[in-house]
């Protein structure tokens, strides 16, 4: 670990800290191994520990959260990229199912699939093949 040299009534010692466990070090002192105890005095921390009152539990009516019916709103499903149209697979009023391939479009000389993010009906198709498209333009609404 950490070499030192020391020098007590004239004498010269090499001393080498080879490790420390608890308050116990192991040096080796001119070629000799010695245990050797350390004694270090306990450090009060400065900081204050908190102390926290408990919240008081939820009451029945509280710990229920009340459900909203849930609204079927439109979804835009916009270009990730900037790029060109390859190929619309859909048309308006048709059915399309979550996850299922919408078109394809080139963008950084890669071919994109883009996929529907819900199921639902394909309300309107914004976009044919060879349009050039600016990334987050809706391509198509579902609803």
């Amino acid at each position: 670990m950490k070499k030192f040299k020391f020098v007590i009534n004239g004498n010269a010692y090499e001393v080498e800290v080879l490790g420390f466990e608890e308050n116990i070090a192991k040096i080796e002192v001119n070629g000799t191994e010695y245990n050797v105890e350390v004694q270090k005095d306990l450090k009060m921390t400065k900081t204050p520990t908190l102390v926290r009152a408990e919240s008081p539990k939820p009451t029945p009516r509280e710990s229920k959260i009340p459900r909203t019916p849930t609204q079927t709103t439109n979804i835009a499903i916009k270009a990730p990229l900037p790029g060109t149209i390859i190929t619309v697979l859909v048309k308006a009023g048709e059915k399309v199912a979550l996850g299922q391939k919408l078109l394809t479009m080139e963008a950084m000389k890669m071919e994109n699939n883009v996929l529907s993010e819900k199921d639902g009906v394909v309300k309107v198709v914004h976009v044919k093949p060879g349009q050039a498209v600016a990334q987050s333009e809706v391509l198509v609404e579902i609803e």
